[in-house]
This record gives C-alpha cells, sequence and structure tokens, in this order.
C-alpha cells in the first residue's frame, strides 16, 4: 500500500468511528419537531371554547398536522415510528375536533417527546448560555420588529404581516419551550418576516433563545420560583437537568405542579439556569454514585443500563480530574484506570461477584485519591518534575516519526517535500494551543471526546507506519537503494503521497499536544507557574538535543542499513500506537476489555487487557510476516 493510501484509509476509519459516535438526526426529524411545536403553542390563537376564533390560523393549525401525519412516515426506519405517528394522529384528531387548547398542547408535546426519544437532536447548549450576550443580541436584531421588551411593538413592526409575536404574552408563552425559540431563531418561519439567524453561533443563537425565554416573566415570579427551587424537593424532580429546562414548558410542569409554581420555577430556571447543576456531585462524588447505580442496575438484571452507568464513573466523575491525579501520583491514575476497565469487564460479562470485587477496590483507590488531592498544592520540584517527564514522554514518540520522514526524505534527496512535514507539525503545534485555549476558556473537552481523540489518532497513526514500515523493509532488503532512490522515487513522491507525509505529521504530533495540553493544564492549577514553566524549557531542550542527535545520526549512517533499522523502528512504534490507540477506545467504551495477567508498560503501549495485547500481537505478527516476505524476495532476486 502507497503511503497516501495508507492515510487515506486511516482517515476514513476515524471519519468512520467519529459518525458512529454521533448520531445526527435527519433533518425531516428536526422540521417535523418544529411543525408540532408550533401546533402547541399557537393552537390558542385558532380555537377558543370549542369555536373558530380565526379561519386562517386553524386552516394553518390543520395543514400543519396534515403535514406531520406525512413527514413521519418520511422518516428513517425506528422500532418508535409507529408509536410517533399514532400521537401525531391523536394531535391531528384533536385539531379536528376543535379540542381544549391544553389537550392539543398535551397531545403535541407528548408526539414531540417521542420523537426526541427516537431521533436525537440536541435539545440543549452545550455550555450554561450567557443570558447578558442573549439580551445584546435581541436589542441589535430583535427588538425593531418585537420590540424593547418583548411586547412585539418595535419600529417596524406596523408594516408586517403577519405581525411580529409578542414575547411578552404570557398566555401563548406557556406552550413556548426555549427549544422552540432556539428552533425559530435557527431556521426562521417561512411566511413571516422572521429571518434565520443561522450565521449567528449555536451559543449565541442559545442565549438568544433563554433571553427570549425570559420576557413572559417578572422578577417577582423569578423571586418566588427562587424560593421554590430551593425549598421542594418536588420541583427540582421537574428539572432534573439543563435539557428539561429547554424542552418542559410551563404547561408541561404544571401537570405535576401547581400551576403558579410551574410558571414561577419556569421563570426562575430561565434566567438562572446555571442552578440546575448547583450542588450536584461531580468528580469522585459523582463517580462513586455512579458505581452504586451501575451495581444495582447490574443486580437487577439491566446489563446494558450497569455499562452505560459504568462509563459515565469514568468519564463524567474520575476523567476531568485524570490530569491532577496523574500529575500528582500516576502510579495512582493507572490504579484507577485499571480497577475502572476491572470493573466494566466484570459487568460486560454478568459477573456479579467480581463486579462488587472491583467496586470495593475502586473505592479504596478514590480514598487514596482524596487524600492525594486534600493535600496542600505540589511542591515546586514535583511540578518541575511533572512538566519535564509528561512533555519527554509525549513528545518522543512525536519525534521519532517527524525526524523519521524528515531523515528519509534527506536520504531521498527531495528536500522540496520537506515543508510538506514542516507543514504538518508545525501545524499541529497551532491546534495544539487551539485546544488549549477553547479547553481553558469556552468550553470543556468532555472524557469521550479526549479518549476518542486520542485512540482513533494513535490507531490511524499505527495503521500508517504499519505500511510506511513494510514498504521501507522491502526496498532495504532489495538493496540498490541509490538507483532505486535516484530512479524510482521522483515519479513515486506525487503531491498526493507530499500531502499524506503532511498529514502522518500532523496527527504523530498533534496527538501527543492534545495529552500534554491537558495534563499541563492540570500542573497549572498548582500555580507553580515557574517550576512548570522550567520543566516545560528544560523538556524542549531534550527534545531538540535529541532531535538534533537522531538527525546527525541518521545523516552519517549508510543509506541501506539506514533504511533497514529504520524500517523496524517504524513497525515498533505502529506496535506501541496500536496499543495506545486501543486502550484509549476502551476507556472511551468503543472497545470492551478483557483483564489478563500482564505487565502495564505505557511507553510501550503495553496493557494489561486481551484487547490492547491481542491488538499488538496482530500488528507485530503482521510486520514480522511483512519482513519475512520481503528478506525471501530478497534472497530469490539474488539467486
Amino acid at each position: 500500500m502507497k503511503l497516501w493510501q495508507a492515510v487515506v484509509a486511516g482517515w476514513l476509519l476515524a471519519m468512520s468511528a467519529a459518525w458512529a459516535q454521533t448520531a445526527v438526526a435527519p433533518a425531516d426529524a428536526r422540521q417535523l419537531w418544529q411543525l408540532i411545536d408550533y401546533v402547541a403553542v399557537d393552537y390558542g390563537g385558532a380555537v377558543v371554547a370549542g369555536k373558530v376564533a380565526s379561519d386562517s390560523e386553524y386552516a394553518e393549525m390543520l395543514d400543519f398536522t396534515d403535514n406531520a401525519a406525512k413527514q413521519v412516515q418520511a422518516l428513517p426506519a425506528h422500532p418508535s415510528r409507529d408509536g410517533i405517528a399514532t400521537a401525531i394522529a391523536d394531535l391531528r384528531a384533536a385539531v379536528v375536533r376543535k379540542a381544549d387548547g391544553d389537550e392539543v398542547a398535551r397531545l403535541a408535546h407528548r408526539a414531540n417527546a417521542l420523537l426526541i426519544a427516537a431521533y436525537p437532536i440536541p435539545v440543549a447548549p452545550k455550555a450554561l448560555p450567557d443570558l447578558k450576550r442573549g439580551a445584546a443580541l435581541y436589542a441589535a436584531q430583535c427588538a425593531s420588529c418585537h420590540g424593547a421588551k418583548g411586547g412585539g411593538d418595535g419600529p417596524l413592526a406596523a408594516g408586517l404581516e403577519p405581525p411580529p409575536i409578542a414575547f411578552t404574552d404570557g398566555e401563548r408563552a406557556t406552550s413556548r419551550s426555549v427549544m422552540a425559540l432556539y428552533q425559530v431563531i435557527s431556521q426562521g418561519v417561512a411566511g413571516t418576516s422572521m429571518p434565520s439567524f443561522a450565521t449567528l453561533s449555536e451559543e449565541e443563537r442559545w442565549a438568544a433563545a433563554f433571553y427570549v425565554g425570559t420576557l413572559s416573566h417578572n422578577d417577582a415570579q423569578r423571586s418566588h420560583g427562587e424560593q421554590l427551587w430551593k425549598q421542594d424537593a418536588a420541583v427540582k424532580k421537574q428539572f432534573p437537568d439543563l435539557s428539561a429546562v429547554t424542552t418542559v414548558t410551563e404547561l408541561a410542569a404544571a401537570q405535576a405542579l401547581p400551576k403558579e409554581a410551574a410558571r414561577d420555577v419556569t421563570a426562575y430556571l430561565r434566567a438562572h439556569p446555571e442552578a440546575v447543576d448547583a450542588g450536584k456531585p461531580a468528580g469522585l462524588a459523582l463517580a462513586r454514585q455512579r458505581l452504586q447505580e451501575s451495581l444495582a442496575a447490574l443486580h437487577a438484571g439491566d446489563r446494558p443500563n450497569a455499562t452505560r452507568l459504568a462509563l459515565s464513573a469514568y468519564l463524567d466523575g474520575f476523567e476531568p480530574i485524570e490530569p491532577v491525579v496523574g500529575a500528582r501520583n500516576e502510579a495512582l491514575l493507572t490504579g484507577v484506570e485499571d480497577g475502572m476497565l476491572a470493573y466494566r469487564s466484570a459487568v460486560s460479562k454478568g459477573e456479579t461477584a467480581q463486579a462488587e470485587a472491583a467496586a470495593a477496590q475502586l473505592d479504596r483507590l478514590f480514598a487514596q485519591v482524596e487524600a492525594e488531592l486534600g493535600e496542600s498544592k505540589a511542591e515546586p520540584l514535583t511540578t518541575f518534575l511533572g512538566a519535564l517527564t509528561i512533555l519527554l514522554r509525549e513528545g518522543l514518540e512525536a519525534v521519532l516519526i517527524v525526524v523519521g520522514i524528515v531523515a528519509f526524505l534527506k536520504k531521498a534527496e527531495r528536500r522540496d517535500v520537506l515543508r510538506h512535514v514542516h507543514a504538518g507539525w508545525i501545524s499541529a503545534l497551532v491546534a495544539g494551543l487551539a485546544t488549549w485555549a477553547v479547553a481553558t476558556y469556552f468550553v470543556a473537552i468532555s472524557g469521550a471526546s479526549r479518549e476518542v481523540t486520542e485512540g482513533v489518532g494513535s490507531v490511524v497513526a499505527a495503521v500508517v507506519l504499519l505500511s510506511v514500515g513494510l514498504w521501507m523493509h522491502q526496498k532495504s532488503s532489495a538493496g540498490r537503494w541509490q538507483a532505486y532512490l535516484h530512479e524510482k522515487l521522483s515519479a513515486a513522491m506525487t503531491r498526493r503521497s507530499a500531502w499524506a507525509l503532511f498529514a502522518l505529521a500532523f496527527i504523530a504530533v498533534y496527538r501527543e499536544v492534545f495529552e500534554t495540553v491537558l495534563f499541563y493544564s492540570a500542573l497549572a492549577a498548582d500555580g507553580n507557574s515557574g517550576a512548570l514553566l522550567g520543566g516545560f524549557l528544560t523538556a524542549i531542550v531534550l527534545l531538540v538535543g535529541i532531535t538534533w542527535a537522531l538527525l546527525r545520526t541518521s545523516a552519517r549512517m549508510p543509506i541501506g542499513k539506514f533504511f533497514s533499522i529504520t524500517s523496524v523502528l517504524v513497525a515498533v512504534l505502529s506496535v506501541v500506537l496500536i496499543g495506545k490507540g486501543v486502550a484509549g477506545l476502551q476507556e472511551a467504551g468503543w472497545v470492551g476489555a478483557n483483564p489478563m495477567l500482564a505487565p502495564r508498560i505505557d511507553l510501550l503501549g503495553i496493557y494489561p487487557t486481551l484487547e490492547t495485547v491481542g491488538a499488538q500481537l496482530v500488528v507485530l505478527l503482521i510486520a514480522l510476516a511483512g519482513f519475512g516476505m520481503n528478506i525471501a524476495g530478497a534472497r530469490k532476486k539474488i539467486s
């Protein structure tokens, strides 16, 4: 396989994994949700007390429910699709018989709840919305039509038909969710003057939606809602997370709460969405809670839910503090990771006794983590050594790969392609800095995202390096390198191959930078900035020295020997990376984990599970078989 073909294959593998990870609902599902929600909100203006109040609006309700009944049949096959169709049929029947507005809204919300469950679409922002930003966006983009306070009385309102919505209309607001506002802001409303604001970022659209959702309430209602939220456990049960705040309407909340309480709590939470997460367990407390919930699910025979909760214990509970633990006590971090894998393995096999033993061991390890984190901040020397060893450990693999590529191109007298390699690793450094900025100032990188990024990146790099190693060994075994390079390489090193080298350099460096950024962020929390910078600069100096020595050594080495040794080194690196890649995917829950008696050697990518060791053995056997075939082929040519 040519180098560029290997990179393309690896890239497709990464993309396939990413597509498998994120199930995106079809556009039809989004539009169907909007149709049904529109009926829930606007039906009250079409029918009053069983009589048509507006012929045009009632005709619209009939048209929307008819279209909804048709669109549901166009959705991809799903076991729940017939149930959604039935719920929409019930909704249409209620509209046809001019049922009460509350009943129509309830049926519409029921249909949409089924729709979201079957065809997931984003129902909440990834981070807490900034309502101050939302207010500024509203003043700049919306007030000219909807009015400064949302009364539908902006300076442009008189010339618009239909007139802009009055967000202060409390009656209509009872059936309007924040998610509905977000959808309208994102897509606009056909046949009206309401345009799409898709050019705004997702965060800005959510901020605007939350702000608009506050305009039908007043400070007294929000104040009373705050009291209810803090005092009444039943209220918190109705809004367990941010998704509930965005999707539950006042009318829906009033099914379980008094009408006034539903209104006031909705008012408070839309103005203060951060209250939903306040006081919830996090870190080790969340990890312990999820483990107990997982064990309970396992005892109840619900193995899939037990597995999901076990993953949550690691990804949502422990993983966010993992870099801090690793910077303080790497052996303890390794113990927790191994314990988590052992627990998930026992759960996947339904071995209750082993799961309980693994959970007990994890609880003891968590106590050690608490003691470690409860101590005063790390000493400057500890921070210095941590910064030094982390960067050396993560940077050495990238240096070996990039130096190998550079030395190869110099030996091949193809210095013109070097700029692609340098552009690759430099771009990776820039992307790493961007990752640090995003993780620090904008969004938190989830545990699953981190492990998947590292895992897929390692697997892709391993596949590419294996193919490169076999190719280089084949040529070194055949001999006559100089003639081959002069006669063949110019044709072989096409523009596609050059960009493939760019991709390989980028992947090799970025996966290491990504890991380093996360660990350095944890070290920075200890405040020893001088020691951190000292460790960083020392590691940089050492890596530069190693790079210089490797390049000097390769320059003096005979060309045949260079490619022979390099091909073996590249094959070894592919074995290391495939082990690290599978381990990362195990931690993300993409690959199962069956522990085995074996040492754990992070530097070599060796982890004590059948899957990681098995993957490394497969790659090793492929490399050995390829080397053997190359040597046999060379001997045959000689004879």
